[in-house]
């Protein structure tokens, strides 16, 4: 709830200008009306020192203007504006589908391609606060790390969880996608996405790849799918029998033809990330494309406020009225 001051008539901020002209005006009038008596010396008067009427005159000259002021300010009519917002999210369902298999080690990717793409799906994740987001891991078999979740901090926890060993080696595309599936098929929401990342073929699992995208596609599911590593070759790291790491240029082999035919079925697209900033701009293309719908309506209510300031100049005028006839009362 947002409370403030508005004004209507702004344009009576503009006879704020007349107040140093009343200034000058008071203090031409004051000196015009004095009377000058010659002495041949002030000596003998300067033991009373200065009447405290002198300066009561300037101080009621003062609420004068401050009154002018406050009439300006009740003019331009200040009101307060409270208002507050409905706010209705068309959000959609995602489902991170993230090969963790032996080859994602493999650094064509800084640090290598499983912690780039963590990081980048990170960064994702945290652009998409409306969204219910879960996460499948694969690898020779696949599982649910995180179910469909809007709570972002304990998906990121998960996110950096994950590592390659948690389950048996191998790629088993066809069984991650159906995963996901199943992780989407029971939502309600208006946009159902998956978004799968792999780095090379379909090598093990129970579900062909095409099939898993039929599925997909009978229950409405739209698949993005990214082939991740360099062309040509890529340096991966091999343990040593007689300890440390020793490094071997793999050939790069990813399986576009399925992933464009996944992604074609489901009403998706496919996408190549050769490097960690290529990753990043498909990441962002896919929000892009995928933007949750929020409908605002913001209401306000205006109550005037120009009483106050309206009553301060009334007084102001009454103390100065009260002040040059009880104490400044003249014959002039």
């Amino acid at each position: 709830m947002l409370n403030d001051i508005e004004f209507a008539h702004k344009g009576f901020f503009w006879l704020f200008a007349a107040i140093p002209i009343m200034a000058a005006f008071f203090i031409w009038r004051r000196n015009s009306l004095n009377a000058n008596v010659k002495f041949s010396s002030t000596t003998p008067f300067s033991v009373f020192g200065n009447s405290w009427k002198i300066y009561l005159r300037y101080v009621l000259n003062a609420f004068k203007l401050l009154a002018f002021a406050a009439f300006i300010f009740a003019m331009a009519r200040p009101q307060s504006s409270t208002s507050w917002q409905d706010v209705s999210t068309e959000g959609i369902d995602i489902v991170m589908c993230l090969d963790i298999s032996g080859s994602m080690l493999a650094e064509d990717f800084k640090p290598n391609r499983l912690e780039a793409s963590k990081e980048l799906a990170i960064e994702f994740i945290e652009g998409r606060p409306n969204d219910r987001i879960g996460l499948v891991v694969y690898s020779g078999e696949s599982f649910t790390q995180c179910p469909l979740t809007t709570d972002h901090s304990v998906l990121k926890n998960l996110f950096a969880d994950i590592k390659n060993g948690m389950i048996e080696d191998g790629t088993a595309i066809g069984n991650g996608l159906a995963t996901s599936v199943s992780r989407l098929k029971e939502s309600d929401a208006k946009s159902k996405v998956i978004i799968l990342l792999t780095d090379g073929f379909n090598t093990a699992g129970t579900v062909p790849p095409l099939t898993a995208a039929e599925i997909a596609e009978a229950f409405n599911v739209r698949v993005y799918t990214i082939g991740v590593g360099t062309n040509g070759m890529a340096p991966y790291p091999f343990k040593s029998p007689f300890g440390g790491t020793h490094y071997q240029n793999i050939e790069v082999k990813i399986d576009e033809p399925t992933l464009e035919a996944i992604a074609e079925k489901t009403g998706g697209k496919y996408f190549r990330a050769t490097d960690n900033e290529s990753l990043r701009e498909i990441y962002q293309e896919i929000d892009t494309l995928e933007k949750s719908k929020i409908e605002v309506t913001e209401y306000r209510k205006r109550s005037e406020e120009f009483l106050p300031w309206a009553l301060a100049g009334i007084g102001l005028l009454l103390i100065d009225f009260i002040g040059k006839n009880l104490f400044l009362r003249s014959i002039v």
